[in-house]
């Protein structure tokens, strides 16, 4: 709508005769937002389900899973065992908090 109409006042933000103006910054702000709200939240999510996905569980590894054959690798090249700190042994550990739940992670990482 044209300046004066019902729209202008109220920042429409789909109104193509608005670009540059403060409604679109305020719209790029809000966006912005909820983004830098949303991802992480996705993240602590998303990656920890994946992650279980491959095999890497609170109960531990699961057989013939990804995360086993991961494991075998790992304990091939290493003599026998998974080295702590490696990649395997980090995934575990994410496996593990994530069978407990986001707030025993979080417990974790704050010690």
């Amino acid at each position: 709508m044209k300046a004066g109409g019902g729209w202008s006042s109220c920042c429409w933000p789909w109104d193509p005769a608005l670009p540059g103006t403060e409604c679109s910054a305020l719209l790029r702000g809000a966006l912005l937002s909820m983004l830098l709200f949303l991802l992480p939240s996705l993240a602590l999510v998303a990656i920890p389900a994946c992650i279980g996905a491959l095999g890497f569980t609170g109960a531990g590894i699961a057989a013939g899973s990804i995360a086993a054959k991961m494991m075998s690798a790992a304990a091939i090249a290493n003599g026998g065992g998974v080295a702590a700190g490696s990649t395997v042994a980090v995934l575990q550990s994410v496996g593990e908090w994530r069978g407990q739940g986001i707030g025993a992670a979080a417990g974790a990482l704050s010690k």
